[in-house]
């Protein structure tokens, strides 16, 4: 792993030193968060699979009864009748945070206050199809709306999983080693350095005790000969 390209001083080596007990920090909020995403995208994934499963019987049965409507009116009447919708609905958006994840909402509203005034036709001319269908789209639309919303969580989730585990990635394979080589180079550096400068104080230290042995010796060598000279 490539060091940073840093000067090996002990200011840099203190602030490497602080940014990897950030980044080891991070790390570890980072794997949680990625787990805790993991663990919902999969609660969200089975509940979308047994609520796709529900509306796509249910769908199943509108087409099956709508076919069998046309099958024994005309298209005439058919269309006559589906020609002004008498129930319309407004969709209302909201958003939670999952995880800091906006995911969104979907709530609804009838245009009329009874709910279930949503045949926009007599019955006289109509079949039974043609009613159960009209009912089952009805009742199969809260499901349909829920079903967008934990789709388009799921998607949002799986984006987020997709960003952390890159960013744990770098953290772990990149960031967090590079730091570690270079405060291991930096110590090394620092650590060779003390080692010159000690060595070069002992031989300082060697030259200045030989002088001061040679000096005393020079002035006992004179101090002698004054006294031989009397």
């Amino acid at each position: 792993m490539a060091r940073l390209n840093v000067n090996p001083t002990r200011m840099v080596l203190t602030s490497l030193k602080k940014r990897l007990k950030v980044a080891v920090k991070g790390h570890k909020m980072l794997k949680d968060k990625r787990d805790e995403l993991m663990k919902r995208f999969l609660e969200l994934a089975r509940e979308n699979k047994a609520l796709r499963e529900r509306v796509e019987a249910h769908i199943g049965d509108v087409y099956s009864n709508f076919v069998i409507a046309s099958a024994v009116m005309s298209s005439e009447v058919l269309e006559e009748a589906l020609m002004y919708p008498k129930q319309g609905v407004t969709i209302e958006v909201g958003k939670k945070n999952v995880m800091s994840v906006n995911v969104p909402v979907f709530d609804f509203k009838t245009t009329t206050s009874d709910t279930a005034n949503i045949y926009p036709y007599g019955f006289a001319n109509t079949s039974a199809e043609l009613d159960s269908a009209i009912e089952n789209l009805s009742s199969i639309f809260p499901e349909l709306l829920k079903l967008a919303a934990v789709e388009k969580e799921v998607q949002l989730l799986a984006a987020e999983i997709e960003k952390t585990r890159r960013r744990v990635n770098a953290l772990e394979y990149v960031m967090i080693p590079q730091f570690e080589e270079t405060i291991k180079y930096i110590q090394m550096k620092l650590d060779e350095n003390e080692r010159g400068n000690q060595t070069r104080l002992m031989k300082v230290k060697d030259m200045m005790v030989q002088q001061a042995i040679e000096e005393k010796q020079e002035r006992t060598k004179a101090a002698f000969d004054e006294y031989v000279n009397r």
